[in-house]
């Protein structure tokens, strides 16, 4: 906002996420506050705020609202958080066609791919649902440690593991969407 009329201005462009939420630049959050400052964000700028505005006021509210839910999702969600991270430090996130990843994990992926594409059976895909869960609660668990040490190779590494699991998850999901 402008100190001395008080009309919305537009985004600063590629603005740090971190800054704009009030957060430390590191991969270890507080949930609840990130929530809380999202929330008094939006409070602010949210487009219903701005009907009785000039259009000009209310495109960057439009732009302000959007940045805020982009910078909420993006470091709420570990491996988005991870790989903004890498970004800000100038490393290129893992490839798909990086094959450093170890053949056991390989494995490991595919043959959840492949118990995923069984027919449809409750408790497969409950057992599914708790490894993917686990997988990714250990692997979170090991990238904040990366992070914390600075071993960006590592993170990275980690990250692209991640990556897998939230591909099985998302192949979860659909497989327990009814059809």
């Amino acid at each position: 906002f402008c100190p001395s009329c008080q009309a919305l201005q537009p985004p600063v462009p590629r603005p740090d996420l971190f800054l704009l939420m009030d957060c430390d630049r590191s991969f270890r959050i507080d949930a609840g506050q990130l929530q809380r400052r999202f929330r008094s964000l939006q409070r602010a700028v949210h487009p219903d705020r701005f009907g009785q505005r000039p259009p000009k006021e209310q495109y960057y509210s439009e732009q302000h609202s959007s940045l805020i839910n982009k910078a909420y999702q993006t470091l709420l969600n570990p491996l988005s958080r991870g790989l903004y991270l890498l970004e800000l430090s100038g490393v290129e996130p893992a490839q798909e066609t990086d094959c450093d990843a170890d053949s056991a994990f390989l494995m490991e992926i595919m043959e959840i791919n492949e118990k995923l594409a069984e027919p449809k059976n409750k408790d497969n895909l409950e057992e599914i649902e708790t490894l993917i869960k686990v997988k990714q609660e250990e692997l979170t668990r090991e990238v904040t440690a990366a992070f914390e040490r600075d071993d960006l190779q590592e993170a990275k590494k980690l990250l692209a593991k991640m990556k897998y699991f939230a591909n099985l998850e998302d192949k979860l999901k659909a497989k327990k969407i009814p059809s």
